[in-house]
């Protein structure tokens, strides 16, 4: 059995991380856990119910590794992680960055910018604990394991066949449709998130059961919880693709940003809104 853990990291240990863990079952991934936050994974993982709303914690990234083997019943093979990481000090953008600027700044994918404040500290701690059990960073070769970088934004351009990033992020809404109304508004952001669940199930298995549909009458902070946790899934895609070897690295030794080749997706029906 082969198994991915995606993780989509805050910046802050104050804000909430999407987790999500996908195996391998006779060919088909298939998605076992989605948590909206590190404490919420580590519960799902002792048989408890997440609770809401999600808070944020450190990662600890021995505990996530144990919890995600008590799940699937085997270890993790490969941990894909929305964050900015690297062997040397984060202190500005880095050649990754900029890699992923010119290759995908075109389809408006360009990335932040990370600092030594954000993520800083909490980006070392992250890739430093993860090495200490075994999950070193890898930034030219992901078939063997380890822990990735990885940004789903130019992975879901090139899921869904587009050219421009998708719009999904709940806090931009009035950005994407600025004439429209709050309900408007609402009713097309679901709608993104409806597109990209279909698109990642071509992908993946199980989405459905894992990714609760939200109320009608959702708060700032549950479309948030669901947006992470939509991310998530994304991460741990694109950590399917690149232990499969249809990923590439995006920089240099010192970091390197995983993204799909769009081989990888020149299969897959098209899923419009």
């Amino acid at each position: 059995m082969t198994v991915v853990l995606g993780v989509d990291a805050a910046w802050t240990a104050s804000r909430p991380s999407g987790v999500a863990l996908v195996d391998d079952d006779a060919g088909q991934w298939v998605l076992r856990a989605l948590a909206p936050s590190y404490d919420a994974f580590l519960t799902i993982a002792a048989g408890g119910r997440c609770a809401a709303p999600a808070t944020g914690s450190m990662p600890d990234a021995e505990a996530l590794l144990a919890a995600a083997e008590r799940i699937a019943g085997a270890a993790v093979d490969l941990v894909a992680i929305d964050m900015p990481l690297s062997h040397a000090p984060i202190t500005a953008r880095r050649v990754s960055d900029n890699a992923i600027a010119r290759a995908y700044g075109g389809w408006h994918c360009a990335t932040h910018s990370p600092s030594a404040e954000r993520p800083g500290p909490l980006s070392d701690a992250l890739r430093a604990g993860f090495a200490a059990a075994g999950y070193p960073l890898r930034t030219q070769d992901a078939v063997r394991g380890g822990l990735i970088e990885v940004y789903p934004h130019p992975a879901l351009v090139i899921l869904a066949g587009e050219r421009r990033r998708l719009p999904y992020k709940a806090g931009k809404t009035r950005t994407y449709w600025p004439d429209e109304t709050l309900a408007a508004r609402k009713r097309l952001l679901r709608e993104q998130w409806h597109r990209i669940a279909a698109l990642l199930a071509t992908r993946i298995a199980g989405i459905e059961a894992h990714l609760p549909p939200l109320a009608e009458a959702a708060t700032g902070a549950a479309l948030k919880a669901h947006e992470d946790m939509l991310d998530a899934i994304v991460c741990a895609w694109i950590g399917t693709t690149a232990l499969a070897g249809t990923a590439d690295p995006h920089g240099d030794g010192e970091s390197a940003i995983w993204v799909p080749r769009a081989s990888e997706c020149g299969t897959l029906p098209r899923v419009t809104g």
